[in-house]
């Protein structure tokens, strides 16, 4: 099991989890730190979904906006955010229960996913020794 203090590191969150994450504490939401950043909110998205990353100085200007440093946004070790069970623990348990509940099914679409993305490279590899 992972331990609580690295919930942002790099075995546990990726470099969008930390985004988000930091982002969720410094209470923006992302149409604001999108405007600051001086990006599209479509930027910003596919930065917290790992579907592209900043280039370095957008690297340095996310790290002070949200008050994390530049090493944590990129490998989850040094001065981040605090875990989201440190977090939880002042919630009530049904609240608790449903982003359990949350966590779990995000983890079973991310391995859905996987699993979608193996099933379409052999689809392709098949079709293309059909032709």
């Amino acid at each position: 099991m992972t331990d609580t203090t690295d919930w942002y590191g790099p075995e546990s969150a990726t470099f969008g989890d930390r985004i988000a994450g930091a982002r969720e504490a410094a209470g923006m939401d992302q149409e604001k730190l999108a405007r600051r950043l001086g990006v599209k909110l479509k930027t910003l998205q596919a930065w917290e979904n790992d579907i592209s990353e900043p280039r370095a100085n957008r690297l340095q200007m996310i790290a002070g906006l949200l008050n994390v440093s530049l090493v944590w946004l990129l490998t989850g070790e040094g001065d981040g955010v605090a875990s989201p069970e440190d977090v939880e623990a002042s919630l009530p348990a049904d609240v608790n229960e449903a982003l359990l509940e949350i966590r779990a099914l995000k983890t079973q679409i991310g391995a859905a996913g996987d699993r979608l993305g193996r099933l379409e490279k052999t689809l392709r590899k098949l079709l293309k020794e059909r032709q």
